[in-house]
């Protein structure tokens, strides 16, 4: 067997595919509608009780589509050509009623929505009746090939649509990777500062306890505390790290440089920067968390609210967790790519700066969420612990 073959076969199905929505229901309703209106209408209907009657008792099974694409179109075009093989047998005609086209939604929902080899099989069951309609009802080469291009297209969009969602998935889930990379390093060096301050104290304590009794005892304090940062953040680091990427060394921003911020526009609406509480002595991945998820929130202000004039940067801090909260004034606007896709960032050339981080802020146990805000503007609100957790 060829690789594209099997890796076709091979091709499981999409996760966590929508059951129902509102929209399935308003499509069904319009069929039964459509399907009631021509068997009174239309006159020239063959067989129109039968026909009426297998087309409404297919037409519930587009609610089930896309969590059981290849039973529903089995059960769907099995149950065509048994009928028209029936009908066939009898010398009737075969069924031809036109609201039956709501059947090309099938193969769409096949290959969008089933694993490899439910679609090959599924569409193997799909060209029995299709090719059994054409021969019987034949009409020339042109009403052939156009049927055929019609049911390719939808299979076809099903297919375009399947690859861009998984390619999106993909770089989704390569972001969230390297942010994971990224934050295992910050507490890489955290750690490496750490252990650096316990060598030294301990260095220290023996060099003093000829001369000063009591400097082993305040070394051994700093030790333990140190120690103890040491083991929750390795813990943390050991809990984060995907990847095997050399160690970069480099100091990272924090929460002290959130005012280089109210520059990043000089041009542009105005960045306002705020911090109140307790914010002293953060861990260095909390410290970095709260810079960089800020500065994400503001270059998409800048750079996609619509007539804003303003954004504020609020941090406030207590005993045991930090909020960030980013807000712009832009008015509405339905071209704003955050509105249609959150996770859109142009600071971030994958496109996915805000996933990155909040995938940074559910790893250091808080929570980060965009999105509009009631009135106008949009909204970045971020929760960190204090503390790295273990």
């Amino acid at each position: 067997m060829s690789n594209p073959l099997r890796s076709l076969l091979e091709e499981p199905r999409p996760p966590a595919p929508p059951a129902r929505v509102r929209r399935d229901r308003a499509l069904l309703a319009f069929v039964v509608v459509c399907v009631l209106l021509e068997g009174a209408l239309r006159a020239d209907l063959p067989t129109p009780v039968l026909s009426v009657v297998v087309t409404l008792g297919l037409a519930p099974l587009l609610l089930w589509r896309r969590t059981h694409p290849f039973a529903v179109v089995a059960a769907t075009f099995g149950t065509i050509a048994v009928v028209d093989l029936g009908l066939l047998a009898v010398g009737a005609p075969v069924l031809d009623v036109y609201s039956m086209l709501y059947v090309l939604v099938l193969p769409y929902a096949l290959v969008r929505w089933g694993s490899g080899r439910e679609a090959v099989a599924g569409l193997g069951v799909i060209l029995v009746p299709a090719t059994m309609a054409a021969v019987v009802s034949w009409t020339g080469l042109a009403d052939a090939v156009g049927g055929y291009a019609v049911l390719v297209s939808s299979v076809v969009l099903g297919w375009a649509v399947r690859s861009q969602h998984g390619a999106r998935e993909r770089r989704l889930a390569q972001a969230k990777s390297e942010e994971r990379v990224l934050l295992a390093r910050e507490l890489h060096d955290t750690v490496a500062h750490h252990v650096s301050a316990i060598a030294v104290q301990a260095q220290a304590g023996r060099a003093l306890a000829a001369t000063s009794p009591s400097a082993p005892l305040e070394a051994l304090r700093v030790i333990e505390v140190e120690a103890s940062r040491t083991l929750a953040e390795m813990r943390a680091m050991v809990g984060v790290l995907r990847s095997d990427a050399p160690v970069a060394y480099a100091p990272q921003p924090g929460v002290a440089d959130l005012a280089r911020l109210v520059g990043a526009s000089p041009g542009g609406p105005r960045v306002e920067v705020g911090v109140s509480g307790d914010v002293a002595g953060l861990p260095a991945a909390i410290d970095a968390a709260i810079y960089r998820i800020a500065q994400e929130a503001v270059t998409n202000a800048l750079r996609h609210a619509r007539h804003a004039t303003r954004v504020d940067v609020r941090l406030t801090g207590d005993a045991s967790m930090l909020t960030l909260l980013v807000r712009d004034d832009g008015a509405p606007s339905t071209t704003d790519p955050r509105t249609t896709d959150p996770s859109a960032s142009d600071s971030d050339p994958a496109g996915f700066g805000i996933a990155g981080m909040t995938e940074r802020a559910q790893l250091l146990g808080g929570t980060c969420q965009a999105g509009p805000c009631p009135d106008r503007g949009w909204a970045v609100t971020a929760t960190l612990p204090r503390r790295v957790p273990a």
